[in-house]
This record gives C-alpha cells, sequence and structure tokens, in this order.
C-alpha cells in the first residue's frame, strides 16, 4: 500500500495576504521615498517640504508621494532654477530612480513577511 498524503489548499488565504503585504509595502516604500526626497527639496521658508505626503490605495495596492504647492511643478521641472546646495530640480524623480531597487526590496519584504506569518 503505497503512502498517502493530504494537501489542503489555501489560494485565497495566500493571495489576501500577498497584497496586504504589497500594499504595506508599497505605503512604506513610497514614506521611503519621500524622506529621501525631502533631503532635496529646494528651500527657502521650508513651505514645499511640509507638503510632501504619501497616499496610498490599498484597493490597487499603488502609492504615490506628491508635494503640494502651487509652485511644486515648476520646482521639480524648471532646471534653470538655483538652489542651494544639496537642493535640487528632480527632487522627486531623482530618488525614485535611484531608490527604485530599495522600494522593490522594502515590498518583497513586507510581501515575504505576511506570508510568513
Amino acid at each position: 500500500m503505497s503512502p498517502r498524503a493530504r494537501v489542503r489548499w489555501n489560494g485565497q488565504a495566500v493571495a489576501r495576504r500577498a497584497q496586504q503585504g504589497a500594499a504595506s509595502g508599497a505605503r512604506l516604500g513610497a514614506e521611503h521615498l519621500l524622506n529621501v526626497s525631502r533631503d532635496r527639496v529646494p528651500i527657502e521658508e521650508g513651505t514645499l517640504e511640509r507638503s510632501g505626503t504619501v497616499t496610498v490605495d490599498e484597493a490597487n495596492t499603488a502609492a504615490a508621494v506628491s508635494y503640494d504647492t502651487p509652485y511644486a511643478v515648476r520646482q521639480h521641472e524648471d532646471m534653470t532654477l538655483r538652489h542651494d546646495a544639496g537642493r535640487t530640480a528632480k527632487y522627486l524623480e531623482d530618488p525614485l530612480n535611484e531608490e527604485q531597487a530599495t522600494i522593490q526590496e522594502i515590498i518583497a519584504a513586507q510581501v515575504r513577511r505576511q506570508l510568513r506569518a
């Protein structure tokens, strides 16, 4: 007589945990990006830096980092503006490109964490 094995598949629970981990990772990754970009935001009074925020759409597993002042886009896009040392235009785009691997690892770590629990 051959040995028997019983397999119990919890696909929905696994998918739900993976989605929760991805949403948590997206939030943490976006917060990481916000912190890195805050070090480069042009500063005069600090209003632009303080306007930075993270928004998460857990249902679609998406996160966004934004700065909300009337001049945020111009400060980001106008490469002719002069800034203090270490402060630059592209203060969000450049850190996103540079930190992409780190953000992906943050998300992956949160998914792994949820799947182990």
